[in-house]
């Protein structure tokens, strides 16, 4: 089967054994609101937007199991969710969980990446205003993955992605974009072997925000971890934290706000 070119991030979602208090934590820290279902077949999935603006910017659910960790998780659009799982497969990658339905919204699956990393392919129903790019959204995702290489050309069989490689300095490994056609969409590095044997390859949400510095100070007087403290990075600054609840999140700006 020929690779999917039309997939670019549809959706981010955070899984998390209290979703109560996810949604303080994130609508304190960036700024959101949120829509509640109160349908029982959506389980009190919440829809978070922008205070006062347009768009839906991420979900917060609760976890199916209790024993799976609380994380973000990178949604990759797609016409076919059931045949995307074949493409997986061929490429060396597996099906975590088969395509189903999600109500009348769409259909979802689970996928697992050859060098382990998790990612979500939604199959939307209908059109979605998923708003990104804006402070309060999603502003990247990166792939921490420890065989780079490996995950490259899984990506690109799947979904025609271009890896472009860019030099990050000495003692540094290089730093991949990954391309749909001439827009960089996703980033990607690998693993550095100080990281513990048991910490899979994976994918990390970073959300835009005004003032690094300033956020990562409000994350952590809400309960948050650090992981990295502000630092720069090429165009900008960013920082890594753990939420109260456990869950890996980045946080950045750009020189262009």
């Amino acid at each position: 089967m020929a690779p999917d070119t039309n997939s670019k991030p549809a959706w981010i979602e955070l899984a998390t054994d209290d979703p109560a208090a996810s949604r303080r934590f994130y609508s304190q820290l960036l700024g959101w609101d949120f829509v509640v279902s109160d349908d029982p077949q959506y389980g009190g999935y919440a829809i978070a937007r922008l205070a006062g603006g347009e768009g839906d910017v991420a979900g917060i659910t609760a976890k199916m199991m209790p024993e799976t960790p609380t994380a973000w998780s990178l949604y990759i659009g797609t016409d076919d969710a059931a045949a995307l799982g074949e493409v997986v497969r061929a490429a060396g990658g597996s099906v975590v969980a088969p395509a189903f339905d999600v109500g009348d919204m769409g259909r979802m699956a689970v996928f697992a990446d050859p060098t382990g990393a998790l990612f979500s392919a939604w199959q939307a129903a209908g059109p979605r205003n998923f708003r990104t790019g804006d402070v309060g959204t999603m502003g990247w995702a990166e792939l921490s993955s420890r065989d780079i290489d490996k995950a490259k050309g899984f990506y690109g069989q799947v979904f025609g992605w271009a890896a472009e490689t860019s030099p990050m300095g000495e003692g540094q490994p290089d730093y991949t974009t990954f391309m749909s056609g001439d827009e960089g969409i996703l980033g990607g590095i690998e693993m550095v072997p100080t990281v513990p044997a048991e910490v899979p390859s994976y994918w990390m949400v970073y959300f835009k925000v005004s003032d690094v510095d300033a956020a990562f100070t409000t994350a952590i007087e809400l309960g948050a971890t650090e992981v990295a403290a502000p630092s720069p990075m090429p165009g900008g600054r960013f920082a890594i934290v753990t939420d109260p609840q456990g869950a890996m999140l980045g946080l950045m700006t750009t020189d262009q706000v």
